[in-house]
């Protein structure tokens, strides 16, 4: 992340800041990692600590099915069921002590604020269009676009459109790019796939100042808790630092080619610790003259891979539909489908976008994951 500076501040970091009408502005240091990681300041027109009152937290535990897999599958996402509202349809299909990962099919805007107190999220949207709203500015989203809000942030969706699909990460580490694509200061290096252009920082809002009673649902520890706070939380006048919800495009994914094919970590965009997400965008082939495009026959030895399929054709699967996620287990050899490399051999160029994410801890499987599980997955490599 790089420096970011938005609305009126004071000229010094915790010093007196005042309104025109001389009334006191609240600072608050918003960042994780203790004070160690990087983070921002806020000011606030009110005290953004006034509890009117906390109900009983709703437990949202993911219940698990399969607690060791070592079977290959494939989720049919087409088929995960849509609901009105935005947690609720938050379904997690996988997930280890280091990441949760699922779908969500919201089909009504928020009318409460929601902040994950433990997680940084991902939320990639597949399809769909609207307004990510945070307590620092708005986002607006279109398909194609990874949002990274850390935790902490307060935020509400607002969706313009009844089809939205967000694929949903939830990480208990920080998410960051690739520390191998920055230098000493933190820049993102020339051979880096993609540039701080390519961020996109909250739009900067005019503060709400209102009181009343305004409803923030808190999630951690695998429960929601609903509080009821005296005050707007978007009462921001201003606000700098690192430490920020942002928005990234994975059409400006800048892919790395080769003479021969090139391995998976070329397409890494984020890390959190034991996991990267890294996307598969269009690109031209390899160029060698003898080259084979689709992928080498690999061991997932140290790590779970999953794919999300976004959009276009995907060479190397057979019988693959948009949404579906395909789970390859460390320990086993996967590779491209009954004909796929044959296939791919002569093509110069790739139209497709696929999330993946790999886990270094294995994967457990939710009873939501096995609703629309396609259990023929595990022997579609037969002849």
């Amino acid at each position: 992340m790089r420096y970011h500076l938005a609305g009126n501040i004071p000229p010094k970091r915790h010093t007196i800041f005042k309104s025109p009408e001389d009334k006191f502005y609240y600072e608050q240091l918003f960042g994780t990692e203790g004070f160690h990681g990087i983070s921002s300041l806020l000011y606030h027109i009110h005290r953004p600590t006034q509890i009117k009152s906390i109900g009983e937290p709703k437990d949202v535990t993911p219940k698990i099915a399969v607690e060791k897999n070592i079977t290959p599958r494939m989720f049919k996402g087409m088929n995960v069921t849509p609901e009105d509202d935005f947690m609720d349809s938050r379904k997690i299909l996988l997930m280890n002590n280091d990441l949760k990962m699922g779908l969500a099919k919201p089909r009504k805007s928020m009318d409460y604020f929601y902040k994950n107190a433990e997680c940084d999220e991902l939320l990639y949207v597949h399809q769909g269009t609207g307004i990510l709203k945070t307590f620092v500015g708005d986002l607006e989203f279109v398909t194609g676009d990874y949002l990274i809000i850390p935790r902490g942030t307060i935020y509400q969706v607002e969706l313009k459109s009844d089809d939205t699909v967000f694929f949903v990460l939830e990480s208990h580490s920080p998410i960051y790019t690739p520390k191998r694509y920055r230098n000493e200061f933190g820049q993102l290096l020339e051979h880096s796939p993609f540039c701080e252009r390519d961020m996109i920082a909250p739009a900067f809002k005019e503060p709400i100042d209102e009181k009343g009673e305004f409803l923030i649902k808190v999630k951690k520890e695998n429960q929601i808790t609903d509080f009821i706070y005296a005050t707007h939380p978007f009462d921001v006048v201003g606000w700098d630092g690192y430490f920020y919800p942002y928005k990234f495009n994975i059409k400006n994914f800048e892919p790395i080619t080769g003479r021969i094919h090139q391995p998976p970590p070329v397409h890494q965009n984020f890390e959190g610790h034991n996991f990267v997400v890294c996307s598969f965008c269009a690109r031209m082939y390899d160029y060698h003259p003898q080259a084979i495009p689709a992928p080498y026959n690999h061991s997932n030895i140290d790590s779970d891979e999953v794919l999300f399929y976004t959009e276009g054709d995907f060479m190397s699967r057979n019988h693959i539909d948009l949404m579906d996620f395909t789970l390859h287990p460390g320990g086993i050899v996967h590779g491209p489908h009954p004909g796929a490399m044959e296939r791919s051999i002569g093509k110069k160029f790739t139209e497709e976008y696929a999330v993946m994410v790999d886990p270094f801890r294995p994967l457990k499987i939710t009873e939501e994951a096995l609703k629309v599980e396609d259990p023929s997955y595990k022997t579609s490599w037969l002849e």
